[in-house]
């Protein structure tokens, strides 16, 4: 994930996040959650990636908003989207055992 300046004679400068190949992004999206569709962020990966949109992958099954499911669990968004952002980070490192 880069942050891109963007100049505009209007405004004095905009900062743009913009999502790259193999970055780790939530999409709030339909999808199944304890054998339940529901609406929430879901964790995927950026697969393609251009100056305004990104194609984000996921493991587990997605639907569009008419309920169809996506059968290559591939959603694209625009790259301003407000329904995509930056993973957060929910499982912590496991402990290193330390050899003697």
């Amino acid at each position: 994930m880069t942050k891109k300046e963007i100049k505009s004679s209007s405004i004095e400068s905009i900062w743009r996040t913009t999502y790259n190949v193999g970055d780790p992004v939530e999409v709030f999206c339909d999808h199944n959650q304890n054998d339940q569709r529901v609406r929430d962020w879901l964790n995927g990966v950026v697969v393609q990636a251009d100056e305004k949109m990104v194609a984000i992958q996921f493991v587990e099954d997605v639907y569009l908003t008419g309920g169809w499911m996506v059968p290559d669990r591939v959603l694209w968004c625009r790259q301003d989207s407000n329904q995509i952002r930056a993973a957060q980070r929910t499982h912590s490192r496991r402990s290193r055992i330390r050899r003697r």
